[in-house]
C-alpha cells in the first residue's frame, strides 16, 4: 500500500482536532495585547515597563515545563496530559479577567505558561505517532496553523468584545471555550493507531509498517543527554530562539504598534491585526504543501525567514509616515514568519529516533519559548521607552537575520541522503 493512499481519512479525523485544540492554547495567549491596548496597563496602575515584563512572563513559564511535558506525552499519555492542560489553562485565562492587582496578574500569566507549556511538544509527538514522513510537514502545518487563524479571527472577535464590554470580560468569555473542548477532546482521541477503532486492521498495520521502516533509516540515538548534545539540536534551538524573537515581539505588540500609528479604535486594530495572519496562513499551506512534495526542509526556512527580517527593515526605513506602505511590509514579515513553521518541526523527526524525538522538540520549543520571553519583553520595552516602533523594528529583523544563518548551517537529516562513508559522522 502506498504511503499516501494509507487511511486517507486520518486527515479528516485527526486535523480538526488538532487545530482547534492549538488554536485555543493560542487564543489565551495573545489576547494579551488586546488588553494591553485597551486600557488594563491604566485600569492597574502598570508601567510601559512592567507591561512588557507581564506580557512576557507567560513564556517564562512556558520554558520551564517544556521538557518534563514531553517527557511524560512521550513515555505516558498525550491524550491524559493535554486534557488536564486544556482545563487549568481554560480557568487561568478566565481568571486573568478578575485580576485587581499587579502581583495577582503576574502568577496567572506565570502559570498560564506553565499549563500550556506541554501543549506544543505532546502535539508533535500526538502527529509523529499518526502521520508519514511524506506527510509531517503538512500535518505540523495543521496544527501550527491553529496560531494565525487564532489570531486572525481572535483579533477581530476581541476588538468587538473589549468595545462593547471591556478588556476583563473578554478575558473571561474566551477561557471557556478550551473547558468545554476539554470534554470532546477526551472522548475523541487516542495515543496511537492501535488503539483506534475507526481504523482497519489492515490500515493499522500499513501505517505501523511505514513509521517502523522510516525508524530504521534513523541513526540510534541512546538517551535524551546524547541527542541534546547532538551539533543539529544545538542550532536548532539556538535558530528557534532567534525566530520567536522575531514572532512573539510582532504578535504581542501588534495591536499596539498600530495604534500608535493612526489614532484608531480598537475595532479597527483588530481588523487590521488579522490581516497579517490571513497572508500568513496562505502562505503556511503553500510552503508545507511544498516541503512534503520536495522533501527539503531548509529550503523552505531560511528564505522565507530572511524576507521576514527584509520587510521588518523595509518597515523601520519607510517609517510610520507612511502608515499604508510600513503596514504592508508589517503584513508580509508576518505572513513569512509563519509559513516555515511546518517543515521546520518536520525536521528533528526525521534527523532523531523515536525514543528521544520529543524530548529534543520539546528543548527546541523550550529555547523558543525564551527567545518569545525576551522578544516581547524587549519589543514592549522599546515601544515604551522610545514611543515609537522603529527601534522594535531593527530589533526583530536583525533576530531574524540571525535566525537564517544558523539555519544555512543545519546539516542535512542522514535519512534524506545515502549513507555516509569513512567513517563521516552524521548529524
Amino acid at each position: 500500500m502506498e504511503k499516501s493512499k494509507i487511511a486517507p481519512k486520518r486527515w479528516w479525523y485527526i486535523m480538526p482536532i488538532v487545530f482547534i485544540t492549538y488554536s485555543l492554547a493560542y487564543l489565551d495567549r495573545a489576547n494579551f495585547s488586546f488588553a494591553s491596548a485597551a486600557g488594563i496597563n491604566d485600569d492597574l496602575g502598570i508601567t510601559k515597563g512592567m507591561s512588557s515584563l507581564l506580557g512576557a512572563l507567560f513564556f517564562l513559564g512556558y520554558f520551564f515545563f517544556q521538557i518534563p511535558g514531553a517527557v511524560y506525552a512521550e513515555r505516558r499519555s498525550v491524550k491524559k496530559l493535554v486534557f488536564v492542560c486544556l482545563l487549568l489553562w481554560g480557568v487561568c485565562a478566565s481568571l486573568t479577567g478578575m485580576v485587581s492587582n499587579i502581583p495577582m496578574l503576574a502568577v496567572i500569566r506565570f502559570v498560564l505558561g506553565v499549563v500550556e507549556a506541554a501543549v506544543m511538544p505532546a502535539m508533535l509527538i500526538y502527529i509523529s505517532n499518526w502521520f508519514t514522513k511524506s506527510e509531517r510537514s503538512r500535518a505540523n502545518t495543521f496544527l501550527i496553523l491553529g496560531n494565525p487563524v487564532t489570531v486572525l479571527w481572535m483579533s477581530v472577535v476581541s476588538g468587538y468584545l473589549i468595545n462593547a464590554f471591556g478588556w476583563r470580560e473578554m478575558f473571561i468569555f474566551e477561557g471557556i471555550p478550551a473547558v468545554i473542548w476539554a470534554v470532546a477532546w477526551w472522548f475523541m482521541v487516542q495515543d496511537k493507531p492501535a488503539q483506534a477503532t475507526w481504523l482497519s486492521a489492515d490500515e493499522k498495520a500499513a501505517l505501523q509498517a511505514q513509521l517502523q521502516k522510516e525508524q530504521e533509516n534513523i541513526k540510534a540515538v541512546r538517551n535524551y543527554s546524547e541527542a541534546f548534545k547532538s551539533r543539529n539540536v544545538i542550532i536548532l534551538c539556538m535558530q528557534y530562539f532567534t525566530w520567536s524573537i522575531g514572532v512573539y515581539g510582532f504578535v504581542l505588540w501588534l495591536p499596539s504598534i498600530l495604534r500608535n500609528g493612526t489614532q484608531m479604535g480598537m475595532v479597527e486594530a483588530g481588523w487590521l491585526s488579522a490581516v497579517p495572519y490571513l497572508a500568513a496562513t496562505i502562505a503556511m499551506l503553500v510552503v508545507s504543501w511544498a516541503s512534503d512534495k520536495l522533501q527539503n526542509r531548509k529550503l523552505f526556512v531560511w528564505p522565507l525567514l530572511l524576507i521576514g527580517a527584509l520587510a521588518f527593515l523595509g518597515s523601520w526605513f519607510i517609517g510610520a509616515s507612511h502608515f499604508w506602505l510600513s503596514f504592508s511590509l508589517l503584513v508580509v514579515a508576518g505572513a513569512a514568519m509563519y509559513a516555515p513553521y511546518g517543515p521546520f518541526f518536520a525536521i528533528i523527526p526525521e534527523m532523531l529516533p523515536r525514543n528521544v524525538a520529543g524530548g529534543a522538540m520539546a528543548l527546541i520549543n523550550a529555547m523558543g519559548a525564551l527567545g518569545s520571553f525576551l522578544g516581547s519583553w524587549v519589543v514592549g520595552y522599546l515601544n515604551g521607552s522610545t514611543g515609537s516602533p522603529s527601534a522594535s523594528y531593527i530589533f526583530m529583523g536583525a533576530s531574524l537575520l540571525i535566525s537564517v544563518w544558523l539555519t544555512l548551517i543545519v546539516k542535512p537529516a542522514t535519512n534524506t541522503q545515502p549513507p555516509l562513508a569513512n567513517g563521516a559522522k552524521h548529524a
